[in-house]
């Protein structure tokens, strides 16, 4: 008897169609003979979807065995729809709804890998919109020029920028907050390779199996930013040009995030590698899954098919 899949898709952030690819690699990738697919669309404005008919949670949730979440950003990976499963009682893959939210949010997630020992940015902390123009006065004096703004809680870097000088770092923190952003982060900018790495669970007769390092190659002028993850203009190496004790050093700090976050199943975690260290950046709780995202490669260097994979994340999913 095959296992009824639930494949969650869409959702209501920014990041929908990017969501739709990784739905979409899913459902495609999810061996037939074991498993039967439900796509479940979930549209911009939260409403869910079963073979193009509206229809709610608790309706579709209780006609399946386990879910799959493709869905990224807002309501996918900030814990909101791991709490709809977990009332209903329905198994899934990734992280569950407080790992989520933790590493969801930025400045949780820096908290955390400061007391694991990793070193991370320094930063300001923005709460409120009306303390915008005192925290920019305070990072030009406190900060080398430029910084990284980044909005707390979104992923994919949608919003994040680099900029430098009171009054364009006062206009990005402003625009994020009349974006929606519930609150903004202000880091100093780490210049050196950025790199990536995937952990996954009871692969391999490992506890905690990591991928071969990804070493990602923004074009040039830019940063890893939305367009640059998105548009085909980065390059992505795999295993990463690094030294041995750079890569073994890498592939530990990913596993030591993955603890110290309370997370599950499987993650990535980014890093830039400068000439002062290993910087913790952020962690992923549910890795895109299309055909350009980056834990695919990884998974392909070391000869694991996707349908291999997915079908692990199920028996890791229905094993809890």
């Amino acid at each position: 008897m095959r296992t009824i899949v639930g494949v969650l898709r869409g959702g209501p952030s920014r990041e929908h169609e990017v969501s739709l690819k990784s739905g979409a690699a899913i459902l495609a990738g999810l061996p037939e003979e074991r498993f039967v697919a439900r796509d479940i669309y979930i549209d911009k404005n939260g409403e869910w979807h079963e073979r193009g008919r509206p229809t709610t949670p608790e309706r579709v949730l209780r006609q399946i065995d386990v879910a799959l979440i493709g869905l990224h950003g807002e309501y996918g990976e900030d814990g909101e729809v791991q709490k709809l499963l977990e009332r209903f009682g329905v198994p899934y893959a990734g992280a569950d709804s407080f790992g989520s939210y933790l590493a969801m949010h930025k400045l949780m997630a820096k908290v955390r890998a400061k007391e694991a020992g990793l070193l991370t940015p320094e930063s300001r902390y923005i709460e409120r919109a009306e303390d915008a123009e005192t925290a920019a006065r305070e990072i030009i004096h406190t900060f080398s020029q430029p910084v990284v703004v980044k909005p707390v809680g979104w992923g994919s870097s949608v919003g994040v920028s680099i900029v430098g000088g009171y009054a364009p770092v006062l206009a990005a923190i402003e625009k994020l907050f009349a974006e929606g952003a519930p609150s903004v982060l202000v880091e100093e900018l780490i210049r050196g390779k950025e790199a990536t790495v995937g952990v996954v669970e009871n692969l391999r007769g490992e506890a905690l199996y990591t991928l071969p390092t990804v070493e990602i190659i923004p074009p040039e002028g830019d940063f890893f930013s939305y367009d640059a993850k998105y548009s085909g203009t980065s390059r992505e190496i795999c295993p990463g040009n690094f030294s041995r004790v750079v890569n073994e050093e890498l592939r530990r700090l990913a596993k030591v995030m993955h603890r110290a976050l309370g997370l599950r199943h499987y993650s990535r975690s980014d890093f830039i590698v400068s000439p002062k260290g290993v910087y913790y950046l952020e962690t992923n709780t549910l890795p895109g899954l299309a055909a350009e995202s980056l834990l695919p490669k990884s998974l392909a260097a070391v000869g694991i098919p996707i349908p291999d994979f997915l079908g692990h994340l199920v028996n890791l999913a229905l094993s809890r």
